[in-house]
């Protein structure tokens, strides 16, 4: 059987055929988008028929340019990307103190300035994402070994912060971009050759478990809730094995999330409460991954 990585050389490669094909002698025919080589069609490609295809390649290209850097496993790291670290909250909670000053009264401006306050307290968290990012890299990664490695949703904020751990660490992180109609340029801490763009939801979150070892999940938006459900979904479900699930800030969680009155309620049993824990610091979510592995040799050294 052909190697796919090392085909017969008897045969020419996409990559010959499509540079003599897009230099064709000019003609009627030849100018016709039917006379293009499908693969580099790009408008037949965004074809509405095409979707099973295009959500192929969502599927194979991560896959692969993953395995081509030598991604074992990964650690899923999410979190609003509207907690900056504590110099820019301040700046924001000034400008929001501004405002207000020169609005007296105004409910949109007492809004913005709560609102700025309670960014700045949660700024910390920032400092913890890049923190426990430079754990998990520091004992994950060293020459030829690609385990545990920082993956994150790959916009600012949270995300950024753990990039920008693993960053400091000198190893490689993960981001998964998804095109927005307000555009999220990919943090700039991200390995440059594992930053992916998707535009299927679905390929984005399959990605994020494909290889987690772990979910840490840092106080944050809708975004963040969708992928801790999904995760706790599929732990409950048995549709995966049991990873750890770590909320970071149970004053936070507790305060958006009554999980007592969903036992209460009846809707959740009291033991899907132990699919996931609560801590407050990077040191506190390490120990607790490493625990969990321990003998595994998955964490080097332990």
């Amino acid at each position: 059987m052909t190697d796919l990585k090392h085909p017969n050389p008897a045969f020419p490669t996409a990559e010959e055929d499509d540079r003599i094909a897009s230099h064709p002698v000019e003609t009627p025919q030849t100018r016709s988008p039917s006379y293009r080589l499908a693969f580099a069609d790009h408008e037949f490609l965004l074809r509405e028929e095409l979707r099973p295809v295009r959500m192929q390649l969502e599927l194979l290209k991560p896959e692969l340019m993953q395995q081509d850097y030598g991604i074992k496993s990964t650690i899923v790291i999410f979190g609003s990307a509207r907690i900056p670290e504590e110099e820019r909250a301040c700046r924001d909670l000034e400008a929001a103190e501004a405002r207000l000053r020169a609005a007296p009264g105004d409910p949109a401006a007492e809004r913005a300035v709560r609102v700025a306050r309670s960014i700045l307290a949660k700024s910390a968290y920032y400092d913890e994402a890049r923190k426990l990012g430079h754990m998990i890299t520091s004992d994950g990664q060293c020459p030829g070994r690609c385990e545990l490695v920082v993956i994150t949703g790959g916009g600012p904020g949270i995300m950024e912060a753990a990039n920008r751990g693993a960053f400091d660490a000198n190893g490689r992180s993960i981001g998964l971009n998804i095109v927005l109609p307000h555009e999220q340029n990919p943090n700039p801490y991200i390995t440059p050759e594992l930053s992916f763009q998707f535009h299927y939801f679905a390929m984005r979150k399959l990605h994020f478990l494909l290889r987690a070892k772990a979910l840490v999940a840092f106080p944050g938006g809708f975004g963040t809730l969708d992928e801790l459900f999904e995760t706790l979904t599929l732990i409950q479900t048995r549709k995966v094995k049991p990873v750890p699930v770590l909320l970071f800030g149970k004053a936070y969680w507790d305060r958006i999330i009554d999980f007592e009155a969903m036992v209460e309620e009846g809707t959740v049993d009291a033991g899907d409460l132990d699919l996931f824990r609560f801590v407050e610091t990077a040191e506190e979510a390490w120990s607790y991954i490493v625990d969990f592995y321990a003998g595994t040799g998955l964490v080097r050294g332990r």
